[in-house]
């Protein structure tokens, strides 16, 4: 596009050979051809003139850009100088650190190395000492046919400690006194219901450890009732006359008011641990009785990834329309949900991850069955595989023996829970911490576990968690086959 100053200065020439054209005309007495044969003349002139007056002008300009591209160039050039020292810098700092991780790793690994050999050799050691213990022990039993011990000898039990044996009773005293005679229905509605009225409902903490380091995860919160006596009533004992009485709902609402209460004092001290709270189906069903506990689960859904909420397995089989609505309420909440009382291994783990399933609890009795592997569409050595796929964390459940838990460790169970850990333990008054029971005196007791391998909760407080130490059987594992 044109610009203005050439136009004006184009009018101003043309103006310019005019006026002299008509001076010579009026003037000088030049005719008419004459004096525009002479104004054009002037008029190329200063066409010339301004062309290559603007042509220099223009190299002028030119010659000053260059000057500055180059100028600019220059400081481009130093800029990428600086570059590429601090970047040869940063290559060599790297060289130099990757060089000395590798030496610290390959540190690493041999001393790994040497502490995995002293362990299998510390394993075969353990298992020749325990074999040579079981071995003079049967040498040296003193018990004759008859069952009666010698003159002179007291029975040995250096082969191994005596196991508890839980059969199923009636009703125990807490105190120790003989157990009491059955009773009956009406008499036990009659307890549970004085009971609930008089605020005499318990919670006993069991916990659940990892495998198999045995370290405190979880906390299960199990009912016990006292009666007038103070003689204790197993939940198995009174959930059948309870539930069909529809007292299950309050008992369900006070637990959960108790369970909230014993986890904010765990997580003061430990926020990773976690509790499971028992829930009845028929306060899943009941609209009446689920409403208030919804409610009070609503005002404490900070805790929901604490709090995990525990259904049998035949409630979840038996689910209606009203029980997931229930369900999925609590799942919007943030609830987590375990599944126990697992009877059979048909388990649809992608339809219970869709529901908020987070745990699944299996006595391990029924994993290690080979009977089990026939009546299922999967060997139980592969169920916490496929759990895991779907977020599902496997439980070993009422655990006895050393024995089961080495068999479950080649399953890969993460988690156990049973007597052979800790027995389910009351809390304190103040439901701070769990009691340890009848005491047996500060010389008797060690950090972390005794020599069967048992769990020891802490008296003064329940949330820290106890990492129990090595024992004969994992180190029997440990060594590997002879």
């Amino acid at each position: 596009m044109i610009r203005i100053s050439t136009i004006f200065i184009a009018i101003c020439m043309v103006l310019v050979a005019a006026s002299l054209g008509l001076v010579l005309y009026s003037v000088a007495g030049l005719d008419a051809m004459e004096s525009a044969i002479a104004a054009l003349t002037a008029l190329t002139f200063l066409i010339l003139y301004n062309a290559v007056s603007m042509r220099l002008r223009d190299r002028t300009d030119v010659g000053g850009q260059i000057a500055d591209l180059s100028r600019g160039t220059a400081d481009l050039a130093r800029q990428v100088a600086e570059f590429g020292r601090r970047l040869t810098a940063v290559e060599g700092k790297l060289g130099s650190l990757n060089h000395a991780g590798a030496d610290r790793i390959q540190a690493v690994v041999g001393e790994i190395n040497e502490l995995g050999g002293l362990v299998k050799q510390l394993a075969v050691s353990v298992a020749s000492h325990e074999d040579l213990l079981s071995t003079n022990a049967a040498a040296a039993s003193p018990v004759s046919r008859s069952g009666h011990s010698t003159p002179n000898e007291q029975p040995s039990f250096a082969a191994e400690p005596p196991k508890l044996v839980v059969a199923p009773s009636p009703v125990v005293s807490v105190v120790g006194s003989e157990p009491t005679a059955e009773r009956n229905e009406v008499q036990t509605l009659a307890a549970v219901k004085a009971a609930i009225e008089q605020n005499r409902l318990d919670i006993y903490l069991q916990p659940m450890v990892t495998l198999p380091q045995r370290k405190v995860r979880f906390y299960e919160a199990v009912t016990r009732i006292r009666d007038e006596n103070d003689r204790l009533l197993a939940a198995e004992e009174f959930m059948p006359f309870v539930e069909a009485a529809g007292l299950v709902g309050r008992i369900d609402h006070t637990m959960m008011l108790r369970c909230v209460q014993v986890l904010r004092r765990l997580m003061v001290r430990n926020k990773e641990v976690g509790l499971f709270c028992n829930m009845a189906g028929a306060t899943l069903r009941d609209s009446t009785t689920f409403t208030p506990c919804l409610d009070f689960l609503e005002a404490n859904r900070a805790l929901a990834p604490s709090l995990v909420i525990e259904f049998k397995q035949a409630t979840f089989r038996n689910l209606g329309a009203a029980e997931g609505e229930h369900l999925a309420a609590l799942a919007q909440r943030g609830y987590r949900f375990s599944i126990d009382h697992v009877t059979d291994l048909r388990i649809e783990p992608r339809e219970l991850a869709d529901r908020g399933v987070r745990f699944i609890k299996v006595p391990a009795a029924l994993l290690l069955d080979p009977k089990a592997s026939s009546s299922s569409d999967i060997h139980p050595s592969d169920l916490s595989d496929l759990l895991g796929r779907f977020g599902i964390d496997l439980i070993a459940e009422r655990i006895e023996g050393e024995r089961a838990v080495v068999d479950l460790l080649d399953f890969d169970v993460r988690f156990g829970q049973g007597f052979l850990f800790a027995p389910p333990r009351p809390l304190r008054p103040e439901g701070a911490s769990a009691t340890e029971g009848a005491s047996a005196g500060k010389a008797g007791e060690s950090e972390g576990a005794g020599s069967n391998g048992a769990v020891r909760m802490d008296p003064s407080m329940i949330e820290a968690p106890a990492r129990v130490t090595g024992n004969a059987a994992l180190a029997r594992r440990a060594a590997g086959p002879n």
